[in-house]
């Protein structure tokens, strides 16, 4: 029985390594939409996003603010988890010709009163950036890098506006960005002379326009003439935000030729940050992390195989009472522990997650997950968890079954809910406080109920199947050896074997291998920065996988040679320690990283956060359960017990 756990895990490592030699441990990504061509002439419509700021992380609609409508408003098309991340695509007045240039297109005119300067004053004091779309590319901001004259950086959409001062006066004034220099590269065809979109860049000026005589649709700008070939090419007379300031709103369109393919349009967005430090980093982590996965992995080799030895060539009745070691607790090695159901439920639930985190990565490693297809990899996160508790009913239903109890219902049902309800309930209570900001990452009504729907009608009735399945098959999980039907007493421990110590020295190795890359990872769910390196993140989760399972391996072993045989919820707690210090490390990156200073915020990070350590816990405890599982059945039923 020891053998099944041992060629399943085998199996695992053996997928995930061709895996990876196929990737050469990077990854590819399939873009989000099939490419549209377009003629000379042929109409571009630019679709507006949320307003989104680092500081506040409350995402707005674009039409919270007062900016030019369309004469009617319809919202694109959106999945699942483009309403989580709080997307509200719409169409806008900004509409262009492919290969077209247009100079100086008034969009509308506005008259600011006090409630509407105040609100554009607001976002631009908590620097809010208005994120647009054409033909599925967000709109960045290209910034030449200082220390590298040919080097770019692109910034997701553009500020609503800026503050400042005046020469010679202290007092701050709000100006706001209501002239866009669009610039839409495209790569044409030579045979078909048919073009396909492969750049959309933005650079916003704060113009107070003047024309002559009173205002018309037609009147001709002063600050701005396409027939006298004046262009906004700076700010130098911006406009100001203020009660009773007329502002008018214009754009330019430039169309330019370029070399890159439809298919690598993408890597403007995807190759923003330094990658020669981001590889460096990731591969001195798995360097240093493989040298002491080595190191532990040859200890405890060596060692068992000495103590194993010893203990087969015990030949007479004197050197049998004798025994010393993990070998003496072996009729109370497998008692089962104090709340047994619990602990089924948390290995149930982290076999879920562990299913779909794999799912997942070798999807998005292949490339149909890539941030092109917006929303895509939440959607598919969430399916892949309703669709794996067959296996969190199956494993739960397996191992209540071995602690000899019979109620696989009940259990079945707290698999189901526990996890779940729990998280269900902080997302609630951070939804509506996001509801009472007016956000619009505020879930909808429907959506919620589509969440529920999701949980009851197929999550709760997949685990019930595997509960029944998992609880019925036979043989049973058979232990290697009796137990005793008294409990032997555990002696004294010393300080560093204490529960408390040993469980908290656990967790550091695991973190270690993720904490580089957990940088990342923060940085684009915060920072709003897409994030792409999968085949990496695969990486650094076997990696996670191999450090909680020889860590928990070899706590458990010095555990049981200390004559303290209470190993099952210590194996758990042992791994899923790490948890704690990814918490800790994201109250660092909190005070360190991020500017956020509204509480609300703060509440929203901190809530989310803990709901992410909380999913890890359970991940990396279920981890080094099983390996802990595995090794102790692996070394019991490898001597001879008299």
């Amino acid at each position: 029985m020891a053998r099944e756990p041992l060629a399943r895990d085998l199996c695992i490592f053996l997928c995930i390594f061709i895996l990876l030699i196929a990737h050469q441990c990077t990854c590819f990504y399939l873009p989000g939409v099939a490419p549209e061509d377009f003629w000379k002439g042929d109409l571009l419509r630019v679709k507006v996003n949320k307003l989104t700021s680092t500081k506040t992380q409350l995402p707005y609609s674009y039409y919270s603010l007062p900016y030019c409508r369309p004469k009617r408003i319809f919202d694109s098309a959106e999945n699942l988890g483009e309403v989580l991340r709080g997307d509200r695509i719409e169409n806008s007045p900004y509409v262009f010709k492919m290969r077209e240039p247009q100079l100086c297109n008034v969009v509308c005119r506005l008259i600011l009163d006090e409630k509407t300067a105040q609100e554009f004053k607001e976002m631009i004091d908590d620097e809010y950036r208005v994120n647009m779309i054409l033909d599925n590319l967000p709109l960045v901001v290209p910034i030449r890098r200082l220390d590298q004259e040919s080097s770019m950086v692109y910034l997701h959409g553009f500020l609503v506006g800026l503050k400042g001062q005046y020469s010679g006066i202290k007092e701050d004034k709000y100006f706001i960005h209501n002239h866009l220099a669009f610039v839409v590269k495209y790569h044409i065809d030579p045979e078909s002379q048919l073009s396909r979109i492969v750049g959309f860049e933005v650079k916003p000026f704060s113009v107070k326009h003047e024309y002559e005589g009173k205002w018309n649709e037609n009147i001709r700008l002063t600050t701005c003439d396409p027939h006298a070939k004046k262009l906004v090419t700076s700010s130098e007379s911006p406009q100001e935000v203020e009660d009773k300031k007329e502002i008018l709103f214009t754009y330019d369109v430039e169309f330019e030729a370029s070399d890159v393919k439809w298919a690598y349009r993408w890597d403007t967005y995807l190759l923003m940050a330094d990658d020669q430090i981001h590889w460096f980093s990731i591969v001195n982590s798995l360097m240093i992390v493989l040298f002491l996965s080595g190191m532990v992995a040859m200890i405890m080799l060596r060692t068992l195989y000495r103590d194993i030895s010893k203990y087969n060539q015990l030949e007479t009745q004197e050197e049998a009472q004798e025994e010393t070691g993990w070998k003496l607790v072996h009729g109370d090695v497998f008692r089962p522990p104090s709340n047994s159901d619990l602990l089924c439920v948390y290995v149930g639930t982290g076999v879920q997650f562990f299913g779909m985190i794999l799912v997942t990565m070798m999807f998005a490693a292949l490339g149909f997950l890539s941030p092109s297809n917006r929303g895509g990899l939440m959607t598919a996160m969430l399916l892949l968890w309703v669709f794996m508790g067959v296996f969190a009913g199956y494993t739960s239903g397996r191992l209540y079954k071995m602690f000899k109890r019979t109620e696989w219902r009940k259990i079945s049902f707290r698999t189901a809910f526990m996890f779940p309800a729990s998280a269900f309930a902080v997302f609630f209570v951070l939804n509506a406080l996001i509801w009472g900001q007016r956000s619009s990452g505020a879930v909808p009504f429907q959506t919620m109920f589509a969440l529920l729907l999701l949980w009851f009608g197929i999550s709760f009735p997949l685990v019930f199947v595997g509960g029944f399945v998992g609880f019925n098959k036979n043989p049973a999980i058979e232990d290697p050896v009796k137990t005793n039907k008294i409990a032997r007493q555990i002696p004294e421990q010393a300080w560093y074997m204490n529960h408390v110590a040993a469980i908290l020295i656990g967790g550091i190795l695991p973190f270690g291998a993720v904490f580089i890359e957990l940088f990342f990872i923060l940085t684009s769910i915060w920072l709003h920065q897409f994030y792409y390196l999968f085949g990496f993140l695969f990486i650094v989760f076997v990696i996670l996988i191999i450090t909680c399972a020889e860590i928990t391996i070899v706590l458990c072993y010095f555990q049981l040679c200390s004559e303290d045989y209470n190993w099952w919820w210590r194996s758990y707690l042992t791994s899923g320690s790490s948890a704690l210090y990814l918490f800790l490390y994201s109250v660092f990156y909190f005070f360190t990283k991020l500017e956020i200073t509204k509480p609300i915020s703060g509440i929203l990070y901190f809530g989310y956060m803990l709901l992410l350590s909380y999913a890890f816990f359970v991940l990396t405890g279920t981890i080094g359960f099983y390996a802990c599982f595995w090794f102790t059945r692996l070394i019991y039923s490898s001597v001879k017990i008299d």
